[in-house]
């Protein structure tokens, strides 16, 4: 994809030696993105539930989208029943493995760096993500947004599940779990 400085995202499947830049946009994004939707504890609480799963990474399933060099940023899929959480967030891991002929893949750990916001950074992994999980055998996909991630959701056909509220510390973080259809004319 080109952007309009004339600069060419590309995507790759992360490796470990990706793991500190990406732990740092995470945290980045968290923190500015958010900013203006969440109180400051809220967004001091969504680290708890949030941030990097190096699952993703193991299983291949992570992407990140850069230009020239720079990660700007990253989120994958998964076939494992975790919908939402990084590494830290022990409570919320589910790794049995989901079944394509019935369960919706997982779409996980979205983040944009805000240098890079609002460029497309976060449609171009998402559809990654949704090619490769349709191609896996997934009919559909599941996830947890953010407040700040809704919109690129709902503009990408996704449809409000239900309304979650993480609590981490008796800080409340309101989500949405969201579903989309992996039908050939939607991806």
């Amino acid at each position: 994809m080109t952007t309009a400085t004339g600069s060419i995202w590309r995507t790759r499947w992360a490796t470990t030696d990706d793991l500190p830049a990406l732990e740092a946009l995470m945290t980045r994004a968290i923190d500015a993105l958010q900013a203006g939707l969440l109180s400051p504890a809220q967004i001091a609480a969504s680290h708890a539930v949030m941030g990097l799963d190096t699952q993703l990474v193991r299983d291949g399933t992570y992407l990140v989208a850069e230009r020239d060099g720079t990660i700007a940023g990253c989120g994958g899929w998964s076939r494992r029943a975790t919908l939402y959480g990084g590494d830290h967030s022990t409570a919320l891991r589910d790794p049995a493995l989901l079944d394509p002929a019935r369960d919706p893949a997982r779409i996980r750990a979205m983040y944009t760096d805000p240098a890079f916001a609002r460029q497309g950074v976060g449609r171009l992994i998402l559809r990654g993500c949704e090619e490769a999980a349709a191609q896996a055998g997934f009919a559909g996909v599941e996830l947890m947004a953010t407040l700040s991630g809704e919109r690129l959701y709902r503009v990408a056909g996704y449809v409000p599940v239900e309304q979650v509220v993480a609590n981490a510390g008796g800080v409340g973080v309101p989500m949405m779990r969201m579903r989309k259809s992996l039908a050939a004319d939607a991806v």
